[in-house]
């Protein structure tokens, strides 16, 4: 029988702590915890208000990221992060802080929709199922959460504040002068009074059409409408946002084909807040990793904006090495690229390279042929450093602003619209891409930046460009204006000057960062509070309008298309229900005929502001209200943006949940709805809990539990199998549920084994087989404090020896300093130090001993701490005890070892006291009669003391 099995049903005493006890024990304690709303943390006001001394104690929200009710339900990998915030919050509660600590559910999404595809189901109906079944399995953990405040994003009385922050942003524009966003009725006001050009006319505001009037405030809103290029999946049938898409071009979910298109979507002006979002990293007390993430995602870059006429029109590029200008010899723009139709003649001009047309009759053909094969690649196909650059001539050409020369037009696929303008000045001289498509092309290359390597200045006789940031410019001069002989750095700023002095050109500063994708061709999702007038015009739903609910409709599927059919449009599931899109609306100025967005939000929308939620739950009349968000997570000198004061969640989420929650905090914060300008003030990521993946000679997963190692090798059914350490799935063929260890051990074994597993921001492998060794930590507590035959307690009312006291308060001091910094896994070591101690002296414990040994353990292992003080002769919750204080004059040692050396080799070890003077140490040392021995008599030229652990003594 394995040790697993053997645990379970050892033949226990009556009252020896074991499996079965440790179920009823854990049952009673959560159902007296909810009786008793033990977990409920008091608000300052409102109907959560409790009492105001709790309410003046520190605060501290604790916040885990949300969790997505999956049908397969929990692992013990999920419940990693979930056990280490209740830990972490049971300990501040007993350190006298007001804890506000609950989790919710992220509760649309694609599972639940293509469950529904499959079966018919309603997502509703499989995704509250599945939001019943965590509960419970999370319930059994014993986590202390406030489960008033519990929801889940698919609530209405949730996402009608969703739909309401989506007004807010939408009915905002951000005003670069005041770096914030503004109500859109203050621009409005603008143009109105004069105060403010209507741009792109000379027309006064009130001459325009509602339609012109839609399509300038369409520029400046944070969210907003456009045909722009998206990433578009026929065989999901929906768009997807960049992070939604591979490397290789295909989507996260499915694994189908992906290709660039352009459709009218929502988009959110994420952009606008480039540089705060950067700024403010500093002041988060996030892990550098993750704010380096964000930091490259945003992508900063300062150069210049350059105009290159072509014909009537202008190409504005951007670079970030404006003084290598005069070395442009060639553009290249986007295949999406909005002027290309535009600039493309009827016919090859005259003298057109062969090489430069791709074997096409006229500029059309070939312009259209390469499109259409640059639209079935992914961005990293396109920027990879492929051998063969491929693209096509337009049969443009522009003007070099600073040569005059004219330079032709190409497109290719390695330039992209996410990043500049979508176009560049193509300088091939010193940019290795613009090099080998130049030779591709048989393209002129010109130096501009003198090589400092002795490769001389033709680049024709060149094996790659030349790049350098170090180096002279040269060959770059016209009758106004030289750059030669300059650095970079100069080179850079009088070329921007004489550009912008001429209205062609001005410096700027670029972003990686793209507004953010908003619309998705799902149903289940949240509904946009938008309707479309007779003319097309957007119009936002006023409040007693909220929450729109989804409708019901019979097909929940998007149609999707052959994967590879690039050539096709969304249809999306509410845009069938012809009831609830076309509607008869008084939107205040009497009924009208209007049609409904027909696409829903993206999953990320319900998540960007849930923290905000757990505050205020039951608030239906305001976002949340102001003087609570303030006390929960308003500024404070230590965080000047305010703030989550922790949150626990896995590093995959570093960029986009973190960047676009982010976005919607400094939203709200501008318009006055909020006093924290970030949503979380510290992150702290957890480690991934791993496990072994067996796979047959085909690759096939198999059953991990059915495995078999013999004599160093794995088998499965007589077949030998491979190895290899992974994630944790039910795909995978290797989970382990919590229910299972829980109905092994208890769900505090489970609790202390996943503490103990390693430091919580270490990913680690899970092994069953070790589990016993916390569950017989705890029935070592156990039988110290309670006779296994009696079911007595053996406490003693008589103080403990002095031996048992310093074991006790350095226990004490170690496991407080490791709770406060999540060191957990040294934590639990330190208790099981301290219990083996008290376990090997074979007494009865004293009381006083007992019942700190009892609150140490509290925050870990939460129910058999709740029992033991209950059975010491406690009435109150052990949750909010005060956590043991260690006395300084127990955690000093009496006398440490100190090593005296001479000629580095010890000669004598002395016992003295830990706060012995360096002077004293050295009179004991050389007074010694082994030192005295080893010396000889010798002089002595130098004695090091390090007290109190050290002495070095140098003879002469």
């Amino acid at each position: 029988m394995s040790e697993m099995n053997s645990a379970a049903v050892e033949t226990a005493a009556p009252h020896r702590y074991t499996a079965a006890m440790a179920a009823d024990i854990e049952a009673r304690w959560q159902d007296f915890w909810d009786a008793e709303g033990t977990y409920e943390a008091p608000n300052p006001s409102g109907d959560l208000a409790g009492d105001p001394d709790v309410v003046a104690r520190p605060k501290k929200f604790i916040m885990d990221m949300f969790p997505y009710p999956s049908g397969a339900g929990l692992h013990v990998g999920h419940p990693l992060g979930y056990i280490a915030t209740d830990v972490f919050a049971r300990h501040q509660r007993m350190t006298g802080h007001n804890v506000l600590h609950t989790l919710g559910f992220d509760a649309f999404g694609l599972p639940a929709e293509q469950y529904a595809v499959q079966t018919g189901t309603h997502p509703r109906v499989s995704t509250e199922a599945n939001i019943e079944n965590m509960k419970a399995q999370l319930r059994r953990l014993g986590l202390g959460h406030d489960k008033r405040r519990s929801f889940a994003t698919i609530d209405p009385d949730y996402y009608k504040w969703t739909q309401w922050i989506f007004l807010q942003i939408f009915n905002s524009w951000y005003d670069q002068e005041a770096r914030r966003a503004r109500p859109i009725a203050e621009l409005v006001a603008q143009f109105e009074s004069g105060e403010r050009p209507v741009p792109g006319t000379t027309r006064a505001w009130s001459e325009l059409t509602a339609n012109e009037r839609a399509d300038v405030l369409g520029e400046y809103r944070l969210a907003y409408a456009s045909d722009a290029p998206v990433n578009w999946c026929p065989g999901l049938g929906t768009v997807l946002a960049n992070e939604e898409v591979t490397a290789d071009g295909r989507s996260e979910r499915g694994n189908y084909p992906v290709f660039k298109a352009k459709l009218r979507q929502w988009n959110m002006r994420i952009t606008a807040y480039a540089d705060r979002l950067l700024d403010d990293l500093d002041a988060l007390d996030w892990p550098e990793a993750i704010k380096l993430q964000q930091r490259n995602w945003i992508g900063r870059s300062e150069g210049a904006r350059v105009d290159f006429a072509v014909g009537d029109d202008a190409i504005t590029v951007f670079t970030t090495r404006q003084d290598t200008l005069f070395g442009a010899t060639y553009m290249v723009l986007a295949p999406e690229h909005e002027l290309v139709e535009k600039i493309v003649p009827a016919a090859w001009p005259e003298g057109t390279h062969d090489v430069w047309t791709g074997g096409h009759a006229t500029p059309a053909e070939a312009v259209d042929a390469y499109r259409k094969q640059a639209a079935s690649k992914s961005d990293v196909e396109r920027q990879a450093e492929a051998k063969d650059k491929t693209g096509v001539f337009t049969g443009a050409y522009a003007v070099n602003p600073v040569s005059g020369d004219r330079v032709p037009v190409f497109i290719a696929d390695y330039v992209l619209m996410g990043y500049g303008t979508g176009a560049i000045m193509a300088v091939p001289a010193h940019d290795s891409r613009d090099f080998a498509f130049a030779r591709a092309f048989e393209l002129p290359m010109r130096c501009v930046v003198e090589p400092s390597d002795g490769r001389g200045t033709d680049p024709s006789a060149w094996d790659d460009a030349f790049d350098s940031y170090d180096a002279k410019i040269v060959n770059s001069a016209n009758d106004e204006v030289s750059l030669d002989g300059l650095g970079v750095v100069e080179a850079k700023a009088r070329i921007t000057d004489w550009l912008v002095a001429r209205g062609i050109g001005e410096g700027t500063v670029n972003f990686r960062l793209r507004d953010w994708l908003f619309s998705r061709q799902r149903y289940w999702g949240e509904p946009f509070p938008i309707v479309y007038d007779e003319d097309g015009v957007a119009h936002a739903l006023p409040e007693s309008m909220l929450p729109l609910e989804l409708p019901e409709v019979e097909d929940y599927s998007p149609r999707t298309f052959d994967p590879d059919d690039a050539d096709t449009q969304p249809e999306t599931p509410l845009s069938r229900n012809e009831d609830w899109v076309n509607v008869t609306l008084d939107l205040g100025d009497g009924p009208k005929k209007y049609r409904r967005e027909t696409n829903t939000m993206p999953n990320w929308a319900g998540s960007c502001w849930y923290e905000l939620r757990y505050l205020d739950p039951h608030n239906d009349a305001k976002l949340v209200d102001p003087a609570i968000e303030q006390y929960w997570m308003g500024p404070r000198e230590d965080r000047p943006h305010g703030g989550v004061d922790l949150y626990v969640g896995g590093a995959e989420h570093a960029v986009l949940h973190l960047l676009y929650a982010r976005f919607w905090s400094k939203v709200l914060y501008d318009l006055g709805h909020v006093s924290s300008a970030e949503p979380f003030h510290k992150l702290y990521n957890q480690g991934m809990i791993q496990a072994f993946v067996y796979r047959d000679a085909r690759g096939i997963a198999v059953p991990a539990a059915e495995v078999e190692e013999r004599d160093g090798a794995f088998w499965y059914q007589g077949e030998k199998v491979s190895r290899v350490l992974g994630k944790m799935g039910k795909s995978l063929k290797n989970a382990v549920t919590p229910d299972e260890i829980c109905a092994e051990y208890g769900a505090d074994t489970l609790r202390l084994y996943e503490m103990a597993m390693g430091p919580l921001d270490v990913s680690r492998p899970w092994d069953t087989r070790a589990v016993v060794g916390q569950y017989r930590l705890l029935q070592r507590l156990w039988r110290n404090i309670v006779d296994e035959s009696t079911g007595e307690v053996t406490v003693v009312d008589t103080e403990p020896d002095e031996e048992t006291l310093r074991a006790l308060h350095k226990a004490v001091d170690g496991v407080s300093q490791d709770m406060a910094a999540m060191r957990f896994n040294t934590a639990i070591a330190k208790v099981t130090e301290l219990n083996n101690h008290l376990t090997k002296t074979g007494a009865p414990l004293s009381r006083s001993v007992a019942e700190r040994l009892v609150l140490l353990v509290a925050p870990l292992a939460p129910h058999i701490a709740e029992e033991l003080w209950r059975r010491l002769g406690h009435t109150e919750s052990v949750v909010h005890q005060d956590f043991p204080v260690a006395d300084p004059a127990y955690v000093v040692d009496e006398t440490v070892t100190c090593v005296v050396q001479i000629k580095g080799k010890v000669k004598a070890r002395l016992e003295v006291s830990p706060s012995i003077t360096d002077a004293d140490l050295e009179t004991l040392a050389l007074a010694d009669e082994g030192v005295v021995a080893a010396l000889g008599g010798a002089g002595i030229r130098k004695v090091i003391v390090r007290a109190p652990k050290l002495v070095n003594i140098v003879p002469a």
